[in-house]
């Protein structure tokens, strides 16, 4: 690493290796001043999170953590309906991301890979941290939260299943349920507001509202041809954005920190059953 460092002298580093090494590359290449787009979660643990914002901030690095969904044209979309309040005050949620881990790799042991093994920082709770991103994107941040979690199916020494309560600092109250189990794959959010609802279904990507004056739903689509890899598009471009000064981080390192304490509190409630403040 650092001798790739000193030979090549990038201007950014993309870190893209398992979760619990993430760091081994992060530190040394923000000590070189290399602007980062670091893979979620930015790391396994809050172990050495603090060497690598100072470095961030000494050599004054940008960084993007990669939560793409912050790209989504549709959750974009909800943020300003929810910022118009096209739904009144916000209420409540139900957020769900279920999805079977033996398919995500089907030409591989999906046992050996990352999201599978607790030396690399799996779990279901770190893979698919996305869900702790965008809900504070769209609802503020947290300030508490009970979970229990479980590996009932798939023989893992990870969690494979988490079930999560969450309390915004606003009042809004709410569910995230997370596994590697459910076949078909089903990803969706729904947040319920004083004066109607929203509905976001990642299967189309379609985004409905209900607005109670008007007693009827409508819907917001997709641009024509949006497929999954335009998330990855998008952030791309952003981080060019981001390196060459024109932009301000979509998704800093800080909201990385916070996504990482949530993780971490989820693990410690389901440890000790109790609600945890973060």
């Amino acid at each position: 690493m650092a001798e790739a460092l000193s030979r090549h002298k990038p201007d950014a580093v993309i870190v893209s290796n398992p979760t619990a090494l993430h760091l081994d590359v992060a530190i040394p290449a923000a000590e070189a001043g290399c602007h980062l787009l670091m893979e979620k979660p930015i790391s396994h643990s809050l172990a050495r999170v603090d060497e690598l914002s100072a470095a961030v901030n000494r050599k004054q690095v940008r960084v993007l953590v990669g939560f793409q969904f912050r790209f989504h044209p549709m959750l974009q979309k909800a943020a300003k309906l929810l910022g118009d309040g096209a739904i009144g005050k916000s209420l409540s949620f139900r957020a769900h991301w279920g999805e079977y881990l033996p398919n995500w790799h089907p030409w591989e042991d999906f046992r050996q890979g990352y999201a599978a093994r607790a030396d690399l920082g799996g779990g279901v709770t770190l893979t698919l941290s996305h869900p702790l991103d965008y809900l504070r994107m769209l609802l503020g941040d947290i300030s508490a939260l009970w979970a229990f979690t479980s590996a009932e199916n798939l023989g893992l020494p990870v969690e494979d299943a988490a079930e999560i309560g969450l309390r915004f600092e606003n009042g809004v109250i709410g569910s995230l349920h997370l596994d590697y189990n459910q076949q078909p794959p089903a990803h969706r959010l729904e947040i319920v507001g004083s004066d109607g609802t929203l509905r976001w279904d990642n299967a189309d990507g379609i985004l409905h509202i209900y607005r109670a004056a008007e007693g009827a739903w409508e819907a917001f689509t997709p641009p024509e041809g949006f497929e999954r890899n335009d998330l990855f598009l998008a952030e791309t471009r952003h981080f060019l954005a981001l390196i060459r000064g024109e932009a301000k981080s979509r998704c800093a390192l800080d909201d990385g920190i916070k996504v990482q304490q949530l993780v971490l509190a989820t693990h410690e409630s389901a440890a000790r059953g109790k609600l945890i403040r973060v």
